[in-house]
């Protein structure tokens, strides 16, 4: 097993930001009997970081440790009652699992199109998109402790998820690997428009009556048009989580600034859109070195110009500081930072 690892590998081909870092060590991982191995080696005593399609993570510097890559493939299903439960391994592109759904007519995930990353990525931060939550659909999934070198399975209530993160993100970040993640969908779901720019396209399209291929499409087709597409243009997708604050703040905000955007999620609270803030504050399309926020969506940070991690970080703190100078709101990175 330690002839697969590999000794100071460019970490380049690996994030979607394509920034150059160096990893110490580096292994893809196939199946479950290596993590295993590694665990059994103590490879899991030191530094490593899990790494799945690399499109959630900025490197900033070279990483002294092991990167760990999931590649375990494989997607089956079975239906039972009126549920259908779909489990997939953590090395498969989330959007492939999508399609997987939306070809055999499985409701509840075509909202969540094109999301880049991987399945075993997906409980982590609670992943969404137009109106859906991973947390709906989450059945349970199998991780490896990398304390313990037990395997051990998650239910939904056991991730404790919020908004945008989960146990795995929080209080054990960095300590169970996920292999694989079982979703739980509903034969009879509906549909869900609830998010405008999916109804604004289906009216071009002049679809009255969409089905859930209509609704991936029409996804699919807003997020190419608002975010460049990592293989030629670097970056994360979002930057920045969209902040919740309290309701009272939010009147106060809205009585300064009439056209905030916002979404009501109840309990006294409202979830703000941060690309509109960061718009607010004139960060959209503006270049900073070699670095640039994207032209139609001012959540995306774009390495344009062959930009260190460490510049990219560097932006990003200067958006925070002028967002926190002009609203009192306190911006919270989405990306893992390395």
């Amino acid at each position: 097993m330690t002839q697969d690892i590999q000794d100071n590998i460019s970490l380049k081909p690996f994030n979607t930001f394509g920034v150059e870092a160096l990893a110490k060590s580096f292994i893809r991982i196939e199946d479950e009997i290596t993590l295993k191995a590694l665990s059994d080696q103590g490879f899991f005593n030191k530094p490593f970081f899990v790494l799945g399609g690399g499109s959630n993570v900025l490197f900033t510097k070279d990483y002294n440790g092991l990167i760990v890559q999931i590649a375990i493939k494989g997607i089956s299903h079975f239906i039972e009652g009126n549920y259908i439960y779909i489990t997939a391994k953590g090395g498969e592109i989330w959007n492939e699992l999508v399609w997987y759904c939306v070809n055999r007519g499985f409701a509840g995930v075509e909202n969540m199109a094109l999301i880049p990353g991987t399945v075993g990525a997906s409980p982590v931060q609670n992943i969404g998109a137009y109106g859906a939550e991973l947390m709906d659909i989450f059945y349970s999934c199998r991780a490896f402790d990398t304390l313990t070198g037990e395997f051990r399975t998650f239910q939904n209530i056991d991730c404790e998820f919020t908004y945008r993160d989960s146990i795995f993100k929080s209080r054990h970040k960095g300590r169970y690997i996920i292999t694989s993640v079982t979703y739980k969908l509903s034969i009879h779901q509906q549909v869900n428009t609830s998010y405008g720019a999916i109804n604004s396209e289906l009216q071009k399209r002049g679809i009255t009556h969409p089905t859930i291929r209509d609704i991936a499409e029409v996804v699919s087709h807003i997020r190419v048009e608002k975010l460049p597409d990592p293989s030629t243009i670097g970056n994360a997708g979002s930057f920045f989580k969209n902040p919740i604050i309290p309701q009272t703040q939010f009147d106060m905000l809205q009585r300064q600034f009439p056209d905030i955007v916002f979404y009501p999620i109840g309990e006294g609270k409202v979830k703000l859109a941060a690309g509109w803030l960061i718009e607010a504050c004139g960060w959209k399309g503006k270049v900073d070195g070699r670095v640039a926020v994207w032209k139609n969506q001012a959540l995306v940070l774009t390495n344009f110009g062959n930009a260190k991690g460490r510049e990219i970080f560097d932006t990003s703190s200067k958006i925070v500081n002028d967002v926190q100078e002009k609203f009192g709101i306190q911006l919270e990175r989405e990306v893992n930072v390395l």
